[in-house]
């Protein structure tokens, strides 16, 4: 019996130190660890845990055990929670969607500012328990309510259900601001990376709903905007840079969108666009609207491939306005507010933000843009984990917080 369990703990053993190994080995070779970022060992003993527990994640997935989304919800969801004591947290339910409202302790003369924060994670990982320092830390620092809803995520619930957790949570509290002391002329609708996507869209479908508080300003932190080109600077330059690389990207949006990961290359490729519609595209989503210095770190211009019909019917979802809110009409875009965009450059999603930005303007909406030259995709979330703590990521809270307190 002895002999047995002396097996099956060195089998166990030498597995995790193969896939120790393999973690390693995919770091090195097929990741790009720019030196700007600074502080790389901390950056790559941080992505190598990452692979680490994706790597777990999928074997448990083969296994049948748990799907990989859940695992990695279910280990950063253990992380202890550091309560603040300058802030009330409470959790709700605005009908069955799980909502944290987080409101300063200190008295306020006035209604305060509303802010409705949407949580990133590709619709895949992330959750309310996570963003948690981060939603007080915003609370506290602007003197605002925060509401951020814990919306449904893959692999249960696919698109369209997070977009329409978010639509509706919004809702409800912009008809109860009055309930939790916020001013109904100064609310804020903020997210990061998916959650700034969900941002966009949700704001841009409020414009259309006059007898709601009209929003005073939307806050973008490194958004997805648009399913049409996959061809742009920032897609070629840090395609392979964490935490955010293309596989990563399409393995969290075929995911989310329910396409076969067959369809990939087509898509790289920017064949499931149609003819009708590459011309509106061509205007809205060019390298011809990027700043030239964003071209300079290796960059060369490509043209789509043939269209592909079957790949437009299977993957035509991309391209509706609600999930590339980069193209909607003009007329929309006039109507929203101000916008504080802030963009990353060790990002495959920058370039999405700077299109958006020249397209706010154009219409006429006052935007400050911040761009963070060491940053790179999810870089807010380490600003109070001290082991894998990243300066610039208190700079876009510092950006963010100023923004807020000047409206």
């Amino acid at each position: 019996m002895m002999t047995w369990l002396l097996l099956l703990f060195l089998t166990g053993c030498l597995f995790n130190l193969g896939i120790g190994l393999w973690v390693i080995l995919v770091h090195f070779f097929r990741t790009d660890v720019p030196a700007a970022i600074g502080h790389t060992g901390r950056f790559r003993v941080l992505h190598c845990l990452y692979l680490l527990v994706v790597t777990w994640g999928n074997i448990l997935e083969k296994l049948g055990i748990c799907s990989m989304p859940k695992f990695i919800r279910f280990l950063h969801d253990r992380i202890p929670i550091r309560k603040d004591p300058d802030v009330v947290v409470t959790k709700l339910h605005f009908g069955t969607i799980p909502v944290r409202l987080y409101q300063p302790k200190a008295p306020s003369r006035r209604p305060r500012c509303g802010i409705i924060f949407f949580h990133g994670g590709g619709c895949t990982f992330g959750s309310l328990r996570i963003y948690n320092s981060l939603c007080c830390h915003l609370s506290r620092e602007s003197d605002s309510v925060v509401m951020t809803p814990g919306y449904r995520m893959v692999p249960d619930h696919r698109y369209p259900s997070p977009f329409y957790d978010c639509m509706a949570a919004s809702i409800h509290f912009l008809r109860t601001l009055e309930t939790y002391g916020v001013d109904p002329s100064r609310v804020i609708i903020c997210g990061d990376s998916a959650g700034g996507s969900c941002a966009t869209s949700v704001c841009q479908s409020l414009m259309t709903q006059p007898d709601l508080p009209k929003i005073r300003a939307q806050i973008l932190i490194y958004p997805y905007l648009q399913g049409f080109n996959f061809q742009l600077p920032s897609h070629q330059q840090n395609r392979n840079v964490p935490f955010l690389s293309w596989n990563t990207f399409t393995s969290c949006m075929f995911q989310y969108f329910d396409i076969h990961p067959s369809w990939e290359t087509t898509i790289w490729n920017g064949a499931h666009v149609p003819p009708e519609m590459r011309e509106k595209s061509e205007e809205r989503i060019s390298d011809r609207n990027i700043p030239k210095r964003f071209k300079e770190r290796g960059y060369q211009p490509m043209s789509p491939g043939p269209f592909n019909e079957i790949a437009y019917l299977e993957t035509k979802q991309l391209l509706w306005t609600m999930n590339s809110p980069l193209m909607a009409e003009n007329d929309i875009i006039a109507q929203l507010p101000e916008t504080l965009l802030v963009t990353c450059e060790f990002d495959i999603l920058r370039d999405d933000a700077l299109l958006y930005k020249k397209r706010l303007e154009d219409q006429g909406v006052p935007v400050s843009w911040h761009h963070i030259e060491d940053g790179f995709h999810g870089v807010i979330l380490s600003f109070d984990i001290k082991p894998f703590f990243f300066p610039c990521s208190l700079r876009i809270l510092s950006i963010v917080i100023h923004f807020i307190k000047d409206l």
